[in-house]
């Protein structure tokens, strides 16, 4: 058995231990990734990344109720922009280490992170991820949505819509309290791998509240019993980006920015992304 030489989690001197130290601390001394104790949120903490996520969950609502084939991609960037300024908050991706724009929208086959445009136009039948973060008062909410454009795809485009929605729901059902990281990824990587699909390894999930991006990472792959130990209180994405061939993907040489990720064999890709607060019966969705 392999001992953790340096603890993360603390305990607070002179007080008797909480079952969440005892449980926290069984896993710690066993060699397990713990969380430290300040990704615990406390309940005004969880109050305020609750209103930020309702708001992020109101703004998606908003680009839900105005796609339809002929917009352009910088249309829903406006809606966005427009939301934000009506609820007095900020998006989050709007000058991010070189982000240009307000929201990510991403279509067929690019993955992640594509950069709303002037010129692009959506077509029946596009698959487009359109993927938001908003900041309110200091406090994070984080989502995306698959949008079929024109309400009909392609059979293939589809499912992979259809299964990469139920990958994020059965890694959500398999996130318990003083689960693994890799309980989440295994289920996940199980279901889209009966399908033949490709599980993107390269991004992944996330910690999110004071910041957009905080530990843990919540990798959409793996093995049970891997990865940090989650417990009550930490918020958190899940993502899974799920390709309709391989998982291995790219950085567009055209972007001027370096953001845009397209799937390896430019196939298409699809994902889902909801914030969750871990509780102790499960996960309650933030932001959707």
């Amino acid at each position: 058995m392999v001992i953790n030489k340096k603890r993360r989690w603390h305990v607070v001197p002179g007080q008797p231990l909480t079952e969440l130290d005892k449980k926290v601390k069984y896993w710690e001394d066993k060699g397990k990734l713990v969380p430290t104790r300040n990704m615990i949120r406390t309940p005004e903490e969880i109050e305020g990344i609750r209103v930020a996520g309702r708001l992020n969950t109101g703004c998606l609502d908003a680009v839900e109720a105005m796609m339809r084939p002929g917009i352009t991609t910088q249309d829903i960037d406006d809606t966005c922009m427009r939301y934000c300024e009506e609820n007095n908050c900020h998006p989050s991706c709007l000058n991010y280490e070189g982000f240009p724009k307000s929201v990510c929208t991403s279509i067929n086959e690019v993955v992640c992170h594509g950069i709303p445009k002037p010129g692009e136009v959506l077509e029946e039948g596009d698959i487009v991820n359109v993927d938001m973060t908003i900041d309110y008062n200091g406090f994070y909410g984080d989502a995306s949505r698959m949008f079929i454009i024109g309400g009909k795809t392609t059979p293939e485009k589809e499912q992979l819509v259809r299964v990469a929605r139920e990958c994020l729901e059965i890694g959500a059902e398999a996130a318990k309290p003083y689960c693994f990281v890799g309980d989440i990824g295994h289920a996940i990587q199980k279901h889209a791998e009966k399908y033949h699909y490709g599980v993107v390894r390269d991004l992944c999930g996330h910690g999110v509240g004071l910041s957009m991006h905080e530990e843990p990472e919540i990798l959409h792959y793996g093995h049970r019993g891997t990865g940090m130990l989650l417990v009550p209180g930490m918020v958190f994405t899940i993502e899974p980006m799920i390709n309709m061939g391989t998982w291995q993907v790219f950085i567009d040489a055209d972007d001027p920015y370096g953001w845009e990720v397209i799937t390896g064999d430019e196939k298409p890709s699809a994902q889902w992304e909801h914030t969750f607060l871990m509780t102790d019966t499960g996960v309650e969705i933030l932001s959707y």
